[in-house]
């Protein structure tokens, strides 16, 4: 058995992965409940006998009564509320952001809050009945339980307050927002997730390890990854980067022998082991480690909000606003600073071009006869392009060509056409009128 997996960095992004899944927070305000009626029994035993007595158990009975019967009933509209959100957004935005907004963690501690003190109540009660707590005894229980009651109106104040917003297009445009310019940000100071950018032509020599299922790849830990490769004296060399989708037997990752193995255990099967344990393949993608996957879901919202049934450019508008925010923080990882490198793994840069095609793609496709959203979409196109690196302002400027022209071909009211290309930068009008003589579906511009 090798312990190559079993290293910090690793277990911290495992730990930090099922914190966000509202059963474990569940079952650790469970666990906490049940520690602080253990707690409650240890320490009414050391109270002064005077001050014990100040307080009898019918106190405490009465407010472990309110909270069991309060509880289950705020829990039960509790979830029914979040229930309705989730099936509202996937509705009304994209299907994508119910994913995100599961992870909400407002709403995960409140839930997991009102289960905790229901199941802290139960307990209370039942050794109540079994005599635990002593009638005449039970100071410290009845301060615990006021404790629990103070923490339960600031989470019900908390959720009162968070259900005004919650599930709105204007949170929900937020939360994607934020969650993806944190992964955005995570990645850039983590370039090409720590590893070696992979820019020059894998070796000759190197041998390709194939998937072992089919699936979307979700999660990497690099720095697990990079210790099986370091313990098996290979360089491992990622074919595909998270968020793109592998089918079964199709080439993962390649692996170049550089040296020897540690020691005998380290030998092909754990190394397969190692790659298939650090790369998480799944049926859906996650925001985890994957920008380009905010950016797609943030331009679907806008695709939602331009359908017919919505009809919403406004949405749109402030899709392209929010996901010009996001980009403007773009760097090339290659040229990034590192103060550490994985050096036996490499790992493919993020494509500019990929980014502004993920963002703004399906948007302006769908929004291509909509004067208003190509002229926000030209316009932040345009700021892009004045981006201190070079090959953002490239795929932008390609980008501004490209969906000006498919625009232009649909829209044929002189004056909306006027509007638009006064929203273009000089440089792409400049173009299209350079390549209009090949380009005989181009009406002339003027």
């Amino acid at each position: 058995m090798t312990y190559d997996l079993f290293i910090p960095s690793t277990l911290i992004r495992k730990a930090r992965y099922y914190s966000r899944k509202l059963s474990v927070r569940v079952v650790i305000m469970g666990m906490l409940a049940v520690v602080a009626v253990a707690l409650s029994s240890f320490i009414e035993h050391w109270i002064p006998e005077k001050l014990g007595t100040t307080l009898t158990g019918e106190a405490a009975d009465r407010l472990l009564s309110i909270i069991a019967n309060a509880m289950l009933a705020v829990t039960t509209f509790s979830l029914s509320v979040m229930v309705s959100v989730y099936r509202s957004t996937s509705t009304q935005w994209t299907p994508r952001v119910h994913r995100l907004i599961i992870q909400d963690l407002t709403t995960q501690n409140t839930l997991a809050v009102f289960i905790g003190a229901y199941v802290y109540a139960l307990i209370a009660i039942i050794m109540r009945e079994l005599g635990v707590f002593d009638d005449k005894r039970a100071f410290v229980l009845f301060i615990t339980t006021v404790l629990v009651l103070v923490l339960i109106v600031f989470y019900l104040v908390r959720w009162v307050l968070h259900l005004q917003s919650f599930g709105s297009l204007i949170d929900t445009s937020r939360q994607v927002e934020e969650e993806t310019r944190q992964m955005f940000r995570e990645r850039l100071d983590n370039p090409c997730l720590g590893a070696n950018p992979l820019i020059d032509p894998i070796p000759d020599s190197a041998e390709a390890i194939k998937s072992t299922e089919s699936g979307y790849i979700r999660h990497i830990h690099p720095e697990a990854l990079n210790a099986v490769a370091k313990n098996h004296g290979v360089n491992i060399y990622l074919l595909r980067n998270i968020g793109a989708f592998v089918f079964i037997n199709e080439p993962l990752v390649k692996i170049d022998q550089i040296g020897d193995p540690v020691d005998d255990e380290h030998d092909d099967d754990s190394l397969r082991a190692g790659i298939n344990s650090s790369i998480i393949l799944g049926d859906v993608r996650s925001f985890d480690q994957d920008p380009r996957f905010g950016l797609i879901v943030m331009g679907e919202v806008a695709s939602k909000a331009l359908s017919p049934g919505v009809n919403d450019p406004g949405t749109a508008i402030d899709v392209i606003n929010r996901i010009g925010r996001i980009l403007t923080d773009y760097e090339d990882e290659v040229a990034r600073d590192r103060d550490e490198v994985l050096d036996h793994i490499f790992v493919e840069p993020l494509d500019p071009a990929d980014l502004i095609q993920d963002a703004f793609g399906a948007l302006a496709r769908d929004g291509v006869t909509v004067v208003e959203v190509q002229q926000r979409l030209q316009a932040t196109l345009s700021g892009l392009m004045h981006h201190p690196d070079k090959g953002l302002c490239k795929a932008a400027r390609d980008a501004a060509e490209k969906h000006l022209s498919r625009a232009l071909s649909v829209i044929v009211f002189e004056p909306d056409r006027d509007q638009l290309l006064s929203s273009a930068s000089k440089q792409v009008r400049e173009t299209l009128k350079e390549q209009q003589v090949s380009r005989a579906n181009l009406p002339a511009l003027s």
